[in-house]
């Protein structure tokens, strides 16, 4: 049986060299103390920035649950992504509405999500951003 732990940091990013273009996307799971449980980075063919930032969280919250079915806290740099998994930002493309059900289907497994945004320049998401250009350089 799996020894899960109260809290998780999942910190996420997507994107695409283009947009549509080739995209990546990257996560990392924290516990409490910084300590890294999990990173994951991947090339997902040819999307768009909203969608890599979307599959990113989706895949980051499949993998949280390998850790936690308590508090998920995510950073995302997306804000659009934010503000519409919270409700302040209505969906209107189909193909973000199907991946917003997805993360709201990934969401169940805990006791409580949250989202925060961070700018581009915090140490944590530069990590995930680094990532997600190691992907698309083939490393």
């Amino acid at each position: 049986m799996p020894r899960y732990i109260d809290k998780v940091r999942l910190y996420t990013d997507g994107g695409c060299r283009g947009n549509p273009g080739p995209g990546a996307i990257a996560f990392r799971i924290l516990d409490e103390n910084n300590n890294e449980l999990e990173s994951c980075h991947e090339c997902i063919g040819e999307t768009t920035n909203n969608r890599a930032e979307y599959r990113a969280l989706i895949k980051g919250l499949e993998c949280a649950a390998k850790h936690t079915r308590g508090v998920v806290n995510c950073y995302l740099d997306s804000e659009l992504v934010i503000k519409q998994v919270i409700g302040s930002f209505r969906l209107k493309n189909d193909e973000l509405r199907a991946l917003f059900y997805k993360v709201k289907e990934k969401e169940s497994s805990f006791e409580k999500v949250t989202y925060q945004y961070l700018k581009r320049t915090n140490p944590f998401i530069k990590k995930v951003d680094l990532l997600i250009n190691q992907a698309l350089e083939g490393r």
